[in-house]
């Protein structure tokens, strides 16, 4: 297979005309002729997940996370981006970023984070895009009655395990059937939330006084992850999506723990 083959597949699934204006998404590195035999999906395009590749052996990396988001003049090998982009050109492995566009479809990064903790029945988006009711930001979904506390627990499971942990905002013997999720940082689906009437919202990266006020002021209750860690399920799912998509490659998830926070105390 050629690395436009898998793109092919790649963009069927998770369009870059769905992706937001300011977002980088696509090839960023990596010729589309060349063959690629083997595709290691990660979060990050870190210089950790740049030598697991280069390891393996991969001639492609999937990665949720633009490495230049906003932009660049120069990718000299005097800056930690710049040597990655040239080691993993100097051994023949392109780049691929597929970001809000992953985040928008179905499906995508929150159906996967609905999953991994549970979630069961029909998913519909949280946020759903004005001409598509099936894509859109976050997920709604079912689980058995349950309290708080338990379903916290269920998440901590369910999800890869990071210094992080998770945090609650709420009181833990409340119940919760009806959840609402969304894989990355979560805080402008706040509102949103409450008007969907759901017992509990799952993201990640909520600060201090928008959280404060949401629960001070009878929103649902808050669970509140890492952020790689609530990507992280997307990385089986955009995997599965390439294989069952007709690309004869070897594929591999990287449980690498890229989240920026690497202790608690």
């Amino acid at each position: 297979m050629t690395l436009a083959d898998v793109i092919n597949v790649l963009e069927a699934a998770y369009p870059p005309s769905r992706a937001e204006s300011w977002d980088a998404v696509g090839l960023v590195c990596g010729d589309p002729a060349q063959d690629v035999h083997k595709v290691l999906f990660a979060v990050d395009p870190v210089p950790v997940v740049a030598e697991e590749a280069l390891d393996w052996g991969a001639d492609l990396i999937v990665v949720h996370h633009p490495l230049y988001l906003r932009g660049t003049t120069s990718v000299a090998a005097t800056t930690y981006k710049g040597r990655l982009i040239h080691d993993l050109i100097r051994n023949g492995v392109a780049l691929y970023t597929a970001h809000t566009n992953a985040d928008v479809a179905n499906p995508g990064v929150s159906d996967a984070l609905a999953r991994a903790v549970g979630l069961t029945g029909d998913l519909v988006p949280l946020s759903p895009l004005p001409d598509d009711p099936w894509r859109g930001l976050g997920r709604i979904g079912s689980v058995p009655e349950m309290t708080l506390g338990d379903f916290a627990k269920q998440v901590l499971a369910g999800l890869p395990a990071t210094s992080w942990g998770v945090r609650v905002a709420g009181e833990p013997s409340r119940p919760v059937t009806r959840v609402a999720v969304s894989g990355g940082a979560g805080d402008s689906l706040l509102g949103t939330a409450r008007a969907a009437g759901v017992d509990v919202f799952l993201t990640a990266d909520l600060r201090h006084h928008p959280a404060s006020e949401f629960v001070e002021t009878g929103g649902p209750a808050l669970i509140d992850a890492a952020h790689w860690a609530t990507e992280w399920p997307w990385l089986r799912s955009a995997a599965s999506i390439l294989t069952s998509g007709g690309v004869n490659v070897e594929t591999r998830v990287s449980a690498t723990v890229t989240d920026a926070w690497t202790k608690g105390y």
